[in-house]
């Protein structure tokens, strides 16, 4: 699909790979919502970017996120692109203490409930417009788990498996609404400021989407995720410990 001339809502999109995805959209012609929780970080995105508005929004909130429907489709005109790019993780091993059983929920709630709820909530208005696109941003660990993020790896999974499933459904129904997955590996962001690792940049995440919603490829591996999924269809259990060495 052409991005030229569309609307795309993207969350999380005050920094990160939210900012580089607007960044790109803004770029080729797009005009982008930003949604996040931190006005200040939003108020700085859109200064810095052409055609961008921003709405502040909890994703995880039930009610912010009816607002946040409301005033896209009766302020905004309507989205053409949902972009569900807001996450979190905590880096929960997989025998935990009671300190981490708030964090595994909010890391269920947030990267899997919340986007669920988000899709469900836009799409009538997506089928609508026809031409519409979903990206759904997973990771590379919703193919192969780490020992040490293990329920940010079952939230990425699940919306994995999610969104297959809504990607075949709206093609039985013959909905012009296409779904978009992306499975960074790790970047460079605030969430793995932490982490002394390889990782690649933000802005190649948002021009490998660009180049998918061009071709119509629904799959976005940027980086190692292309060489830890070849390594998974080739030996599952070879793949999860290639992930797990260190």
């Amino acid at each position: 699909m052409n991005i030229q001339n569309k609307k795309a809502l993207i969350t999380g999109g005050g920094s990160g790979i939210g900012f580089s995805i607007a960044k790109t959209f803004t770029e080729g012609g797009a005009h982008v919502i930003l949604v996040g929780r931190n006005e200040e970080k939003l108020k700085s995105a859109v200064g810095s970017l052409k055609n961008a508005e921003y709405i502040v929004a909890d994703v995880s909130s039930d009610a912010d996120v009816k607002l946040l429907v409301e005033t896209v489709k009766f302020d905004h005109g309507g989205i053409d692109i949902l972009i569900n790019n807001a996450g979190v993780s905590f880096y929960v091993p997989a025998v935990f203490s009671e300190e981490f059983k708030e964090k595994t929920k909010q890391e269920m709630d947030i990267n899997f409930h919340a986007v669920v709820n988000l899709i469900n909530q836009f799409l009538p208005d997506l089928r609508d417009r026809g031409d519409a696109a979903i990206v759904n941003v997973a990771s590379v660990l919703a193919y192969v788990p780490s020992i040490y993020a293990v329920t940010y790896s079952a939230s990425k999974a699940a919306l994995h498996s999610y969104s297959q499933s809504l990607r075949l459904h709206l093609e039985r129904e013959d909905a012009d609404v296409k779904v978009f997955e992306v499975f960074p590996p790790l970047v460079d962001t605030e969430m793995t400021a932490g982490l002394d690792t390889p990782k690649i940049a933000p802005e190649v995440i948002a021009k490998d989407l660009i180049k998918a919603l061009l071709g119509d490829n629904f799959s976005v591996r940027s980086g190692v995720t292309e060489d830890m999924y070849r390594a998974l269809l080739a030996s599952p259990e070879n793949a999860l410990a290639i992930m797990n060495s260190n």
